[in-house]
């Protein structure tokens, strides 16, 4: 059984910090990509960003040169990085992991409970 826990949202001013943490627990035989996804209420999840292998990253357009993201393979834990925050980014943020548990499994989607990010004065 893998489960993902997420950590570190939650309310900060506009222009200020946040790190969020994925740790993906339970048995992996591989972790092809682990990202971030966000949404607000009415919207549909958009990507964040993702990060494949160790180093392969990708960016919504809207987030490139604030948010960084990167990977502890070691701990099955991928971070986010938010910096110079805008009330904009305010949103439930959803932890992604795209992986097999066993060679002979097939490929997996799985998804984080979500950790709230509110940017506000």
């Amino acid at each position: 059984q893998v489960q993902l826990v997420e950590s570190g949202g939650g309310l900060v001013q506009p222009g200020g910090s946040l790190r969020l943490s994925c740790a993906a627990s339970g048995s992996w035989f591989s972790i092809y990509v682990m990202g971030w996804y966000r949404q607000v209420p009415g919207k549909q999840r958009e990507l964040v960003a993702t990060i494949t292998g160790a180093t392969f990253t990708n960016y919504a357009d809207s987030v490139k040169g604030r948010f960084t993201v990167s990977r502890d393979s070691a701990k099955n834990t991928v971070y986010l990085q938010m910096n110079s925050l805008k009330p904009e980014d305010t949103a439930v943020y959803y932890c992604n992991v795209v992986g097999r548990t066993r060679p002979t499994m097939p490929v997996t989607q799985d998804w984080g409970q979500g950790t709230q990010v509110t940017v506000s004065s």
